[in-house]
């Protein structure tokens, strides 16, 4: 049975192991890099344990950058979620296929972001997002969210496990999350949550 809830600091050690076992040396924290794409790039080829020991800090001290969700199967960590508020999260609706969106205007605050998911290679299509999904919806209900956005992709060639990371679009769309902006393959969803 999968159960997921709100990642806490003794998380930390399982979460940094999923990160390694999935060979993903972002460690979450794209968003959150000052550089460009090919600082970004060095830094996760040479010097990946920065952005670990970075999203080690920020759920420690229970940073808006280190906020999210973690799933859990017979007690191991499988899946991590990140819930990110808008203002921590301007990179991500400044991408190229997002920037100027008019779904992105007015203001954003109160307004979340199902940022980015990691889910166990041999725990995935096991429900895991779905129940990562569920949490994350209702930890953003209780900081009060008004809204919360996904920008998941949408595309009818078959998409590996790996670039699922913005999660499954049906997923979204079980939960209520709508399309409120993009075009083809990079759809926004929205839910208001008040």
């Amino acid at each position: 049975m999968i159960h997921a809830r709100p990642v806490t600091a003794a998380d930390t050690p399982a979460l940094s192991a999923l990160f390694v076992a999935a060979g993903c040396p972002c460690f979450c924290r794209y968003l959150h890099f000052e550089g460009d794409k090919n600082d970004w790039l060095a830094r996760c080829a040479s010097n990946a344990r920065e952005n670990e020991q970075e999203l080690e800090q920020a759920v420690r001290e229970r940073r808006d950058d280190g906020l999210g969700v973690v799933a859990l199967a017979d007690g191991e960590l499988v899946g991590w979620l990140k819930l990110a508020p808008a203002s921590v999260a301007r990179k991500q609706v400044e991408g190229r296929f997002y920037r100027g969106l008019p779904c992105f205007g007015g203001d954003r605050s109160g307004v979340y972001l199902l940022a980015c998911a990691l889910v166990r290679p041999d725990q995935r299509r096991a429900g895991v997002a779905r129940a990562m999904v569920g949490a994350a919806l209702e930890l953003a209900r209780a900081r009060g969210a008004r809204a919360v956005e996904a920008l998941p992709r949408r595309t009818t060639e078959p998409v590996s496990d790996e670039e699922l990371w913005t999660l499954p679009l049906s997923t979204l769309e079980r939960f209520g999350l709508r399309v409120v902006g993009g075009e083809g393959p990079y759809p926004v969803l929205r839910m208001e949550l008040v």
